[in-house]
């Protein structure tokens, strides 16, 4: 059967105007609608969860950071980081784990040196940190290696050390990590977390305000 030039101009009319209709509201107000919940009811999620310091942004509450001194709280080892080998115009870090069986010799090496580094960096003149009480999370790297939070028992480790470095008692540095300690999430998911980055910045604070 023949299809008349009207009837088909109509067709190619008809599926044009669905094709319009369809693209203003997935592609336009869907979009707007969805951008404008999360703003207006997680806007600090919805714009990266950014941690702001001194009216400037230092990072997200979500991507642990490297690279702290002495002085500061420290995150746990990042051995699955690696570099970017493909578009080398920018120097990107890749995540990713380490993929070692738990009787990997690497691994075990890598366990190994990082306790004693711990034990050697945390260790002061009042007091010296016991090997057999390292927590896992001080010598292991995350899955992702970017794992923002340590737990508070590492933290705690870290007390003594952030305290006397900075002309700090060590009763307020741990009041300071007990006040950044986050219980598990609706109470019974995950365990408690230290976010390393929010740490760091409220103890900037209390150095520089006392």
């Amino acid at each position: 059967m023949k299809t008349s030039v009207p009837h088909t101009a109509r067709l190619l009319g008809a599926g044009l105007r669905a094709l319009l209709v369809l693209t203003l509201l997935t592609g336009v107000l869907y979009p707007l609608a969805v951008t404008g919940i999360a703003q207006t009811l997680f806007g600090g999620r919805a714009n990266g969860s950014e941690i702001t310091a001194d009216g400037r942004v230092v990072g997200s509450a979500l991507i642990g950071q490297q690279g702290y001194g002495p002085d500061w709280f420290q995150p746990r080892p990042a051995n699955g980081l690696g570099e970017n080998s493909v578009n080398t115009r920018y120097r990107l870090l890749v995540s990713g784990a380490t993929n070692r069986s738990a009787d990997d010799p690497e691994l075990v090496a890598w366990v190994t040196k990082a306790r004693a580094r711990v034990v050697e960096q945390n260790s002061t003149a009042g007091f010296t940190v016991d090997p057999a009480r390292i927590p896992a999370d001080a010598v292991t790297s995350s899955g992702s290696g970017l794992d923002p939070d340590i737990s508070p028992a590492y933290a705690e480790l870290q007390v003594h050390r952030v305290a006397e470095r900075n002309g700090l008692s060590v009763a307020r540095v741990e009041k300071l990590v007990r006040e950044h300690t986050e219980g598990r999430t609706l109470g019974f998911l995950g365990e408690p977390r230290v976010n390393v980055l929010e740490l760091n910045v409220a103890l900037r604070s209390l150095i520089d305000h006392g």
